[in-house]
């Protein structure tokens, strides 16, 4: 059975033709790995845009609905400006309000990442950016007063912006007190805040705060909306001498309500000396290189305990240290390999 070139590689990539609908440019080009995939898979599938001018009086407003021509979606996104602004001056519209090009630019609506899902705005596309790379198949495409940019421009200028943040950072001092994320001016004046006398718990999927165990949160976004129970005034001033952790773990909170302490690392090094347990050297190597990559050695414990108290509910017994050190690795060792694999299977995108 023949099969005409090519057949098989989009036969490959279809489920991902078919998923594109419902991913943003970015999503679908890490999906596949490599812009350069994406735009010539992309290349073989229909695409229409919606061009659409709606700036002053509405009737001047047009939509344009394009089928893009395979040259089309290989090339800049200027081609689309200037198909519309032919289209536009050459209707009744453009009697009405001729457009000049190089007073325009193309943009599309993009999420705002804050707290409302639904909150949109306008980012602008560069000219020389290509089509199937940086617009949806099917998405509106709006034209916009204020003189194209080129990639490389629109990078310059994101870049001044976020070096301007950062220079007025450095003038701002931020709150120390627990929950408060406000920053203010250097010296003061200072604002008013709400806080938690408190830190956080992460106990398994649990978040909280210890001074209001009552209220629980399980994601992250509502943990940071849990209100605050102290008012007070921001201060940029830590309390050096509290000895507070900065958050708090299940060792933490069986200790606070007369549980068993659940042994560390150390505690395994020094009661298995004599017998020689193999994975504590291991996790203490593993602890130090991971703190290296970000991963907070308290976290790390929070983790070990959550597993070391696994396994003594598996075995119905502690007392011996060395089995449970050494099986908790063996544990630890298998949801790294885990994770490791569930990585590789996104890189390669095997199902």
């Amino acid at each position: 059975l023949l099969f005409p070139p090519g057949f098989l590689s989009i036969c490959f990539f279809l489920p991902f033709v078919i998923e594109r609908h419902s991913l943003t440019r970015e999503q679908q080009a890490e999906r596949l790995g490599t812009t350069s995939t994406l735009t010539s898979l992309l290349s073989f599938v229909t695409m229409k845009v919606f061009l659409r001018y709606e700036d002053g009086d509405e009737s001047t407003h047009k939509t344009l609905k394009i089928t893009l021509p395979k040259s089309w979606k290989s090339g800049p996104t200027s081609r689309l400006l200037e198909q519309f602004v032919e289209s536009y001056n050459g209707g009744k519209e453009g009697q009405l309000n001729t457009l000049a090009i190089a007073s325009l630019h193309l943009s599309t609506r993009r999420s705002t990442n804050s707290d409302d899902d639904t909150a949109t705005e306008l980012k602008e596309l560069p000219s020389d950016g290509i089509v199937v790379e940086t617009i949806s198949d099917r998405e509106d495409v709006y034209i916009c007063h204020g003189p194209s940019q080129t990639l490389k421009e629109i990078k310059a200028e994101r870049q001044a912006q976020i070096d301007k943040e950062k220079e007025a950072l450095k003038h701002l001092s931020s709150c120390v007190h627990l929950g408060c994320n406000k920053r203010f001016p250097k010296g003061g004046p200072y604002p008013e805040c709400k806080y938690h006398s408190g830190p956080p718990v992460f106990h398994e999927t649990a978040k909280f705060w210890s001074c209001c165990p009552n209220k629980k949160a399980f994601d992250w976004d509502q943990f940071q909306s849990l209100p605050a129970c102290q008012s007070g005034t921001c201060t940029d001033v830590k309390d050096e001498e509290s000895g507070q952790k900065e958050f708090l773990g299940g060792c933490d909170i069986r200790e606070r309500i007369g549980g068993a302490k659940l042994k560390s690392i150390d505690d395994f090094n020094a009661s298995a000396a004599a017998g020689g347990s193999e994975g504590a050297p291991v996790l203490e190597r593993l602890r130090s290189v991971l703190d290296e990559f970000g991963v907070e050695n308290e976290l790390f414990d929070q983790v070990m305990e959550g597993i070391e108290k696994d396994v003594i509910e598996k075995n119905g017994s502690g007392d011996d240290d060395v089995k449970v050190m050494d099986e908790a690795v063996k544990v630890l060792g298998g949801k790294l390999k885990n994770a490791m694999k569930a990585i590789a299977v996104e890189q390669l995108k095997i199902n």
